[in-house]
């Protein structure tokens, strides 16, 4: 099989201080059949002038403000390559992120998607540590892949996989078409709509490609969406991921459990926000429900937990 041709999806959103960085991360690539399409999500600021610079080294969509969801489906509906990745306006890759995937695809067209591991960074760029070691399926496909780079992710991985992700969106690579039957990104959902579609991408899924070295840099700032209002993200997604129970009903089992654990630990991250604001009675309705999607020791542990405060 040839080697894939990439559309890189960049949805930004008053972004003018770090488009840059990122947009010249996709230049850098060693793969070169790629195409990179900025979509501006409505911004306020100076970042069409900065995209100019570029000429036709990217095209750029221009769209009044509908949100990060709507503004990667618009990317994805102008693309014109066979196989997707992603990109935030802040995260940036490392030069093999596209080459590391597609040449995998080249060798062995039977992969779902694939996925690997990237690097947290502060502001400063300090490495904070790697996403596949800070997650115990990840730390296992680490050990199952021993001395090699990559590692297939498969059965029961996948479900732990949805519980405990380690992939985030400037790792995922996928077909077009199976984005394309996914429905795309979550429209109305400004948190976890990244997990909503891994979720429901891994629920298709078979065979997962994981590349066990880092691929790019997750920036980690006081700016971002969870962390300058955490109440309000921590209830947006337990909100995206609460629709799945049904969408997967028929699920196999394995992902349905990863769900309930992907749900819970969400319910648990709400509780301690409101726990931390004195929101003791909203804290526990939080993690009640807990009780009914896993009715086990961990769940009544922690819901007790949460009415001791």
């Amino acid at each position: 099989m040839d080697a894939p041709f990439f559309s890189v999806i960049i949805a930004v959103h008053n972004g003018a201080r770090t488009i840059a960085r990122a947009v010249d991360s996709v230049l850098e690539q060693t793969h070169p059949r790629r195409e990179i399409i900025v979509v501006d999500d409505g911004s306020s600021d100076n970042i069409a002038a900065v995209l100019a610079g570029y000429g036709d080294r990217l095209r750029c969509i221009h769209q009044a403000n509908a949100g990060v969801s709507a503004a990667r489906n618009a990317g994805v509906a102008a693309a014109r390559g066979g196989w997707l990745a992603f990109l935030d306006a802040d995260d940036w890759y490392y030069p093999r992120r596209l080459e590391a995937h597609a040449s995998w695809i080249a060798r062995d067209p039977g992969l779902d998607f694939l996925t690997g591991d990237f690097e947290y960074r502060d502001a400063d760029g300090t490495l904070i540590g790697r996403s596949m070691e800070r997650t115990a399926v990840g730390r296992q496909l680490l050990d199952k892949a021993g001395e090699e780079s990559t590692v297939v992710m498969e059965d029961d991985e996948l479900g732990r996989f949805v519980e405990q992700h380690f992939g985030d969106t400037h790792t995922l690579s996928l077909p077009r078409e199976t984005f394309l039957a996914l429905g795309g990104y979550p429209l109305g959902v400004a948190v976890c709509e990244d997990v909503n579609l891994l979720i429901r991408l891994c629920a298709r899924s078979r065979r997962v490609g994981v590349v066990c070295e880092p691929l790019g840099v997750y920036l980690i700032h006081a700016a971002s969406a969870t962390r300058s209002d955490p109440l309000r993200a921590q209830r947006e997604t337990v909100a995206a991921l609460l629709p799945l129970k049904r969408e997967l009903a028929t699920a196999p089992r394995s992902i349905r459990e990863g769900l309930i654990g992907c749900l819970a630990r969400a319910r648990l991250d709400l509780a301690a926000v409101l726990l931390r604001e004195g929101q003791r009675l909203a804290a526990l309705r939080a993690v009640v429900p807990m009780l009914g999607e896993r009715p086990d020791l961990a769940s009544l542990r922690a819901v007790l937990s949460v009415a001791r405060g």
